[in-house]
């Protein structure tokens, strides 16, 4: 079937300690299992340790965001060293000497003052925390590369956030590929068209929006016209494929070719996704239920499509979702 990979290693930027890596502040790491020994078979990690690669040493003393007036500084727990402008420049370093590595994606070490994306700890002038900040690195990374997936390895632990994220790196590495090819404009509606049911399962609102987008593509895309669609695309990606969109692209897919099958065979199809939408079965299970039709009844729309196949099945991760 159409999308079965064939792709090499995709780069991925990630916090040095969860590829098990010693630069915590006590000396220490925070090995995540399954990117060492799952997600390595398909992805060639960029580790990056800022408070290490901007000259601190290993041991150190904790380090700690804090408000001073109105602005967020970088500093010492006990001797309130302020390290801020150090981070902002050596990050504005680091973030330009990766644009050469291509990266697909990141993984950012959750609650760290320089690489934690959400809710980290900001102190206030009398030392009270509020979990309302965000890394100085990861505030960086992500104002330089604002379409690439982002995430924190403590939101990966949920099996939607963790398929969401792998599917979008799949996606974003398909679609750089794509874009770096300098495509004609036939070579991008045939990648659009090839995502169009992953775009249902996201944003059946932004799917249109794409479409139209698309349509207006003219001769030859333009650089705004590139620029608009992977921005658009990506943004779309990012909504969550629940159950009930995933069920109406699946009897979207049925729809096409449901006069080739028995009274038998469209029952069990409707009962298996009735019991997806239920949550009494994975994804996985209609799927393969539908995959199985496809291969007997072959739809050349459908064969294209990279909702059959986004990412590696020996990932196993619509088994869970």
């Amino acid at each position: 079937m159409h999308n079965k990979l064939q792709l090499n290693k995709i780069p991925v930027g990630i916090s040095s300690c969860l590829l098990g890596q010693k630069v915590r502040f006590d000396g220490g790491h925070k090995e995540g299992r399954y990117i060492t020994k799952i997600l390595s078979n398909y992805i060639h990690w960029l580790p990056v340790c800022p408070e290490v690669e901007m000259g601190l040493p290993v041991p150190r003393e904790n380090i700690r965001l804090v408000k001073i007036k109105y602005n967020i500084h970088l500093m010492g727990g006990k001797t309130q060293t302020d390290y801020t402008r150090q981070m902002h420049q050596w990050s504005k370093k680091r973030l330009e000497q990766l644009k050469s590595e291509n990266l697909c994606g990141y993984i950012l070490k959750r609650s760290s003052p320089s690489c934690g994306m959400e809710k980290v700890r900001v102190y206030n002038e009398k030392g009270m925390p509020h979990k309302n900040g965000v890394g100085l690195y990861a505030q960086a990374l992500k104002n330089k590369y604002p379409n690439m997936p982002i995430e924190e390895e403590g939101r990966l632990n949920d099996p939607v956030l963790l398929e969401n994220f792998i599917e979008r790196v799949f996606a974003y590495y398909r679609l750089k590929n794509l874009i770096n090819s300098i495509p004609s404009a036939k070579e991008i509606i045939d990648f659009h068209t090839s995502y169009k049911l992953i775009l249902m399962a996201h944003s059946p609102v932004n799917y249109k929006r794409l479409g139209q987008l698309t349509a207006n593509l003219g001769k030859a895309p333009s650089t705004d016209f590139l620029n608009d669609y992977v921005s658009l695309f990506m943004k779309t990606l990012k909504f969550k494929a629940t159950a009930k969109k995933h069920t109406n692209v699946l009897l979207h897919v049925m729809g096409y070719f449901k006069k080739h099958l028995d009274k038998d065979d469209k029952k069990e199809c409707l009962e298996i996704i009735e019991q997806y939408r239920l949550g009494y079965v994975p994804l996985i299970v209609p799927i393969t239920l539908l995959k199985h039709h496809l291969r007997r009844n072959p739809e050349k729309w459908l064969v294209k499509q990279v909702y059959f196949n986004p990412y590696p099945e020996e990932l196993m991760l619509r088994n869970k979702i």
